[in-house]
């Protein structure tokens, strides 16, 4: 799977309230991974969102079971948007 991967200037242009000087900062600081190919700085998606928000983006996030809950698939709850129990 290909990595998303930003210049500096993209980087900046994505996340608003960061500019290109924080984010080139960031890099040459080690608080952003980056790489450099030639003399630019590459940044990857997940580790510039990791960088900024603290989290990784990509993570998926625990939301509690469903298990037993009204919201249950299993509890026969009709979820459908139709007056008559589901039926077309």
């Amino acid at each position: 799977m290909k990595r998303k991967m930003y210049t500096i200037k993209e980087a900046a242009q994505l996340i608003d309230g960061i500019n290109e000087y924080r984010i080139r900062t960031m890099c040459k600081t080690g608080q952003l991974r980056a790489f450099k190919a030639g003399n630019k700085f590459l940044i990857s998606e997940s580790d510039l969102f990791t960088a900024v928000f603290g989290t990784d983006f990509y993570e998926p996030r625990p939301c509690g079971s469903l298990v037993g809950s009204s919201m249950s698939p299993t509890s026969g709850k009709d979820f459908s948007d139709n007056e008559n129990g589901g039926a077309a």
